[in-house]
């Protein structure tokens, strides 16, 4: 019996030493040889045939030669692991005398760069820039501005209401205009003012090539005393933001139309940049895309704003800066703002 456990013992180690320096092949070997029912575990279930005076030594015999080829094993192992983090090491190997990649650095969004530049414009012009909440009531974003109940603006289908969100649970409105920034201002600024209110506002409109139901506005104010502020001063400002932003390779012209909080009111349309006034698809046939409303304001939000409207007077304008920058950089879609494209966004 000694005999056959020496060349258990003998077998197992010479197969250990010819085996691959491979986990899954050694965890297969310690299973089979040491393993609860492996061949040298099911040698000591023999020891009860034996006589008694012969147990204890085939016993220790056999516990010796297990304990060798675990020690054999463990070393199997150890090189196993060496060798396979050799391996690693190589596939990852690092050539050091390479350049290293370069960084790509982000950009500040074109909406944002148009947001600063038309600040930066009317700040020349002697405009503060001024900030509200975007989740606006409705005193502020249609009562104030003469837009009474049943005005179609404040239809659900057009406007974004939260029930409760508003001050003491009343309902709540995104903002459909950065309008309601200028009440907040009149309410609270003493004359004379200039003002303009950057931000997002919300609308619901069908998605295509020049609308969207989120977009970015900015609006200016100028109030003074009446006489001090007139038409002419509303049309010199916005003709002098026009040269300043476009040059004068695009058209501008006013024309009139109604809006609840300015009285009169026109829409200032610049030449389209992709057809240069002849007529196509993104300017609908007109020559002209439309870049912002303005007016004077209206008595009736001066008179809610607690302002005499027999003695202050003053103008307002309200453009899409996403329509801005399409006109400035030849942008074709509106689109093309949200989607997040590296593509586009790397050109700005």
């Amino acid at each position: 019996m000694i005999e056959r456990v020496e060349s258990l013992g003998a077998a197992a180690l010479a197969e250990l030493e010819a085996g691959p320096l491979e986990e899954s092949w050694l965890a297969d070997f310690e299973v089979r040889v040491l393993g609860k029912k492996g061949s040298l575990t099911l040698l000591l279930r023999e020891t009860g045939s034996l006589p008694g005076p012969e147990r204890p030594a085939f016993g220790a015999k056999v516990n010796a030669v297990k304990a060798a080829v675990q020690e054999r094993l463990g070393e199997r192992r150890a090189r196993a692991a060496q060798a396979g983090l050799a391996a690693r090491l190589e596939a990852e190997r690092l050539d050091v005398t390479l350049p290293g990649r370069p960084l790509r650095w982000g950009g500040v969004h074109p909406l944002t760069r148009m947001t600063w530049e038309i600040c930066d414009i009317f700040g020349r012009l002697g405009f503060n820039v001024e900030g509200g909440p975007e989740l606006e009531d409705e005193f502020h974003n249609f009562d104030a501005l003469n837009m009474p109940a049943d005005h179609p603006a404040r239809d659900g289908m057009d406007s974004y209401y939260l029930e409760g969100a508003g001050p003491g649970g009343a309902r709540g409105v995104l903002r459909t205009h950065t309008s309601s920034v200028q009440v907040r201002v009149l309410r609270r600024r003493k004359l004379p003012l200039r003002m303009l209110a950057p931000g997002r506002v919300y609308r619901r409109d069908a998605a295509d090539a020049t609308h969207g139901a989120q977009f970015h506005q900015v609006e200016g104010l100028a109030v003074d005393r009446f006489g001090a502020v007139r038409f002419s001063d509303l049309k010199g400002t916005l003709e002098a933001f026009a040269r300043l932003m476009f040059g004068r390779r695009l058209g501008v012209r006013l024309r009139p139309s109604h809006f609840g909080f300015t009285e009169p009111s026109v829409e200032v349309d610049v030449q389209c940049f992709q057809c240069q006034g002849s007529g196509c698809a993104l300017c609908r046939r007109s020559g002209y895309i439309e870049v912002m409303g303005a007016g004077m304001v209206h008595p009736g939000v001066f008179r809610a704003c607690g302002h005499d409207p027999e003695a202050t007077a003053g103008f307002a304008f309200g453009m899409g800066v996403e329509r801005i920058a399409m006109l400035r950089w030849g942008i074709p879609d509106i689109r093309l703002f949200t989607e997040n494209d590296p593509r586009f966004l790397a050109q700005f």
